[in-house]
């Protein structure tokens, strides 16, 4: 049997392909793998950054692929097609990451009725998290279009709570107000609709074309575009989120705020505009918020379960939302994956669509 991989070449993403790569025997596999089929995953602007920081995160180390080309990690659904694992059963649905391809040979260990850790060696070098499935077979929320919210979602969301934590952690450093860039973004929106909810004001900022899409989400005290940002009056202490990851726009925003920029947190990379070396700015000094960090932190704080049930009701209350906001697109088979890959890239999927994708016909 073999595998459909899609693959990219590291050092120029817009450069893409299929291959095709021989899977083990059944019989050849060892004691507690699993082979998976990968049936669905979803596909956003966050997957381009994995793939712009995948050297320095070590995302292209979960998956192999030839030397020079890179497998973009996913969130997504598989199927256990072969189990050499006693607790697990061939037909069992898996929720994780996954790699753009149709198969994948997971090593099972750390294994419990709700889960299961790939405990592959090319895969301990990166956070925890990425190495974990859930064991959803017979979950009505992880099934049919919840499921692709979720997969969608979720580990947005999860990045986006996080955020909102540290923030009100920090009581915001003392600002008034969270400016958002890349305000369409589904990381950047499902963190507006947590500060909005503290009763923070938040500007979103965004382009001329998604303004009447960030404006229905009702989230945003303000949508304000880009060429525009010199009018936001700069009186009042201000914190930064920075989802766009463009140098140019955090250099104009700190030089219009001075010292009223009080926060500048770098989260995304959705315009991949960075500078590597930028100049010293007015106001705080923008750092990176390391997600991993902040779990680590909580996990310690709150205890074995505690973050799982703070963020179950954060998403529980932001589920409704989801299909006022967002229209499910699947498609299927290697070209159309290639098609949405080229367009995700490019910034050419609208900011109300969701991409559902599957390499297998």
């Amino acid at each position: 049997m073999n595998s459909t991989d899609f693959i990219v070449i590291r050092n120029d993403l817009q450069q893409c392909k299929v291959i095709e790569t021989q899977l083990p025997d059944a019989a050849a596999l060892p004691a507690d793998a699993l082979l998976v089929k990968v049936t669905r995953f979803a596909f956003t602007a966050n997957n381009i950054t994995y793939a712009v920081i995948g050297e320095q995160l070590k995302y292209w180390q979960l998956f192999r692929a030839p030397e020079g080309y890179g497998i973009i990690p996913v969130w997504g659904f598989g199927e256990v097609l072969v189990s050499k694992h006693p607790m697990i059963a061939a037909g069992e649905t898996l929720f994780g990451y996954f790699p753009m391809a149709t198969h994948l040979v997971i090593e099972a260990t750390d294994v419990s009725k709700r889960g299961l850790r790939d405990g592959a060696a090319h895969r301990q070098e990166v956070s925890p998290v990425y190495n974990a499935y859930a064991r959803v077979s017979g979950d009505p929320t992880y099934a049919g279009r919840q499921g692709d919210f979720r997969a969608l979602l979720l580990p947005l969301f999860m990045l986006s709570f996080l955020v909102d934590d540290f923030l009100a952690e920090n009581a915001f450093y003392g600002a008034r107000r969270v400016i958002l860039s890349s305000a369409s973004s589904k990381t950047a929106f499902g963190l507006a609709h947590l500060v909005h909810k503290q009763g923070i004001s938040v500007i979103g900022l965004t382009s001329k074309g998604n303004v009447d899409f960030v404006s229905s989400l009702g989230c945003y005290d303000e949508v304000v575009t880009y060429d525009q940002v010199a009018a936001i009056p700069a009186a009042e202490p201000t914190a930064y989120v920075d989802m766009a990851g463009n140098s140019a726009l955090r250099e104009s925003l700190h030089r219009h705020f001075g010292t009223q920029m009080v926060y500048s947190g770098r989260v995304g990379l959705t315009h991949r505009a960075s500078e590597p070396e930028e100049p010293t700015l007015p106001g705080a000094n923008p750092v990176w918020f390391f997600a991993p960090d902040q779990i680590r932190k909580r996990a310690k704080e709150w205890g074995p379960g505690g973050i799982d049930q703070r963020f179950g009701v954060a998403w529980a209350e932001l589920v409704p939302h989801l299909p006022i906001w967002l229209d499910v697109v699947e498609r299927r088979g290697p070209a159309a994956v290639r098609e949405a890959y080229l367009d995700t890239l490019q910034g050419r999927v609208p900011p109300d669509q969701g991409l559902i994708l599957s390499l297998a016909e």
